[in-house]
This record gives C-alpha cells, structure tokens and sequence, in this order.
C-alpha cells in the first residue's frame, strides 16, 4: 500500500511545490534588458522603472543596454532567454510595431517570442530645426521647406525608428520632398541639428527636452492631440491645420514567451505600482511621458492596432532593411 500511494503522494508534493516557487520570484537579480545605448530616454525610462520596481519587489533590476539593429539585437537575446522572468526587454514601436514589415527576415518572431507585461509610456514625438531655419510655425516650416530646390535632410536616431517614421508619415501627408539621414542613436541625431548639419528632425520628449528648453533646438509642433504641459507653449500639429496627425514613441515591457502567467502577474503588479509612484510620476512629467499601464492583454491589443498602423505607412513608402 505505501508503494502504491507514492506516486501519489510525489505528485501532490510537487503541485504544492510549484506555485511556491513562483511565489518567491523574483529571487535573484533580474536583467532588464535596453535596446538602445546608455543615456538615451528608454534607457532612463528602464532605470527609473528598475529602481521602482526592485524596491517593490525586494530584488535588484539590472539594466543591461544591448544597442543595434533597430533592436533586434535586444530583442532577439531576451526572446531567446529563458522564459523565467528573469530577463525581461522594452520593447518599442520599433520591435513590436515597425520591425516585422521592415525586415524580411527575423532571428525572431515577437508576436510569437515575446510575451506582453504592460505598457510603459508614450513619447511624443516634436517637430524640431535649427534655430537657424526661419520658421517658427508648421505652415511656415511647410513654406520653407518648399522654397528648397532638392528638398532638405532630416536626422533620425536611425532607419525604422519611431522618428524616422513619423517623418516618413509627415511626407506621405505634405508630399515634400525630404532625405533620411539615420544615426545611430537619439544623441548623435539630436547634436547634429544642433550643429547645422541637418536642418530638422522629429525628437521624442525625452531626448529634445533639455535641447528644446536651452533653445539648441525649436520646436515647432507636437504630435499628440493635445498640448504637453513640459512644452505647454508648442501647439499640436493640428492647431496648426494638419489634423489626425499623430505619432509616438511608446513602450511596453515584455518577457519571454512561455513565461509562467504567476511571474507575468507579478512583473506587471510591480509596473503598475513603479508607474503610479510619486517618484516615476515626476520624473515622467518632467521627460513629457505620457504613462500608459494596464494589463497585458491591453498591451497586446495596442500592440496589434500600432502594427497595423505603422505597416500602411511602410509599405506606402516602400521602406526595407534587408
């Protein structure tokens, strides 16, 4: 009878034994991954949300920047980690939004390799010169522009980035004649605006706010429906005639798929308390963020419906990567 009931007895210890484990996650430091170099806005974004987040969860958020390929260095490392919870990505329009249409072929699939956890925030994006440019306003910006004879350049933080898009989207709109000029990265973008070389660009809240408020760089609208309190003083672009114009760069925090739904849960309690904190409220407010939040199943939902957004204007513009 004792022999008997051994399996029995083992598989009832192992049902206890798993959600306790489950239970004491996180029990070692998790590694937040940041596809994109130290020192830009999502790697501030990730730190300020680790150090929330850690203290919630009595752990440490290790913020590990793996920069390049429009993310798909990032991205495919943490689809390819294992599905613990102990690695976890920002994943951007980039990742989940742009990437699939502008790539032919992935080292990964992010509908099916990555897991959503919530929501973190939008940037929005501002149109931004040159002081030197003689426009202070979009319709004077649209003027200028035309006065070019071969069109003008603009900077991006690189090919398939949300700034690069939302230029491409401006085109599409106004039929101006414009030619990309990617970087690798927001900084170097943003410098050299500011230094002349390329008259404009489209900067998120975050990397053009200490630009923007020096008067290195101005900003002539934002792209959200309504003013940006940081900003307050720059109108939207559709104040100034050009309605439904609208473009972010937003994220959202992801995880291996096949992660267990318990960590799922967990990771996304610990979001949703950092994003509703004092602290990552000011901080936010500060960067022009627009915290987003809510469950996984709503950043799946967003998710898809930018998917399709940002494939009509890639194919419209016949843009590929590889």
């Amino acid at each position: 009878m004792l022999f008997s009931r051994r399996p029995l007895i083992l598989a009832l210890l192992s049902a206890v034994a798993a959600p306790a484990a489950l239970a004491a996650y996180p029990d070692k430091p998790v590694e937040w991954v940041v596809p994109y170099p130290a020192g830009g806005g999502s790697d501030v974004v990730a730190r300020t949300l680790a150090e929330a987040m850690g203290k919630s969860l009595g752990q440490t958020f290790v913020v590990n920047n793996k920069p390049g390929a429009a993310t798909n260095i990032g991205a495919d490392y943490v689809a390819k980690a294992k599905a613990d919870g102990q690695t976890i990505l920002t994943a951007d329009t980039a990742t989940l939004a742009a990437n699939p249409w502008l790539y032919t072929k992935l080292s990964y699939k992010a509908e099916q390799d990555l897991a959503p956890v919530g929501l973190i925030a939008r940037f929005p994006m501002l149109l931004v010169v040159n002081p030197s440019v003689p426009a202070k306003t979009y319709k004077e910006f649209l003027a200028w522009a035309a006065r070019q004879d071969g069109g003008i350049n603009y900077a991006s933080p690189g090919a398939g980035s949300p700034h690069h898009l939302a230029t491409e989207l401006l085109r599409e709109k106004t039929k101006l004649k414009l030619t990309h000029i990617p970087y690798r990265g927001a900084a170097p973008a943003v410098q050299d605006v500011i230094g002349g070389q390329v008259p404009f660009m489209f900067v998120d809240t975050a990397a053009g706010y200490p630009h923007i408020i020096s008067g290195k760089l101005r900003a002539i609208a934002v792209a959200s429906p309504a003013r940006i309190k940081t900003f307050a003083e720059v109108p939207t672009f559709a104040e100034q005639g050009l309605a439904g114009f609208e473009a972010y760069a937003w994220q959202g925090l992801t995880v291996p798929a096949g992660t267990p739904a318990p960590v799922i849960a967990t990771l996304n309690k610990a979001l949703q308390e950092a994003l509703n904190s004092t602290a990552v409220k000011a901080r936010f407010q500060v960067l022009g963020l627009e915290a987003l939040g809510g469950t996984p199943e709503q950043m799946r939902a967003y998710w898809k419906q930018e998917l399709a957004k940002w494939g009509q204007v890639i194919k419209a513009a016949n843009i590929k990567l590889d």
